[in-house]
């Protein structure tokens, strides 16, 4: 059976915050097992969140309100990934070069979704 694409599959913005959210969960995998419904299922979540979000302001283009109202829940859930990061990092479960890594990366997601709230026009 053929996948059905779609539009906001394509975007840069919903690639690069997938590509965070599949990473991030690659990177928790060697976390504690005391971690694993505190930490690890938190971080997983709310990078998860960054893309379904996307997916709904995506489809809700047509009524600006709603999708800058969605843009701001990915922002939202893209700072509490930032705040996450910060835990591991501060409980020493993430290197310096990998928070480094995963905090450019999150901060690169969050400019992209500052230019959508803030340009919805051209979206």
């Amino acid at each position: 059976m053929k996948m059905r694409d779609y539009a906001f599959q394509e975007t840069t913005l919903y690639k690069k915050a997938f590509s965070q959210a599949m990473e991030i969960y690659n990177l928790t995998k060697n976390f504690p097992k005391e971690e694993i419904y505190a930490l690890t299922n938190q971080i997983r979540r709310s990078s998860r969140s960054v893309c379904s979000n996307y997916a709904e302001a995506h489809t809700k283009r047509r009524y600006p309100a709603h999708f800058i109202s969605k843009l701001s829940d990915c922002n939202m859930e893209n700072t509490e990934t930032l705040v996450w990061l910060d835990f591991a990092y501060s409980c020493n479960y993430i290197s310096d070069e990998k928070f480094k890594y995963f905090s450019s990366l999150n901060k690169e997601v969050g400019k992209m979704i500052g230019h959508a709230m803030s340009n919805s026009d051209k979206y």
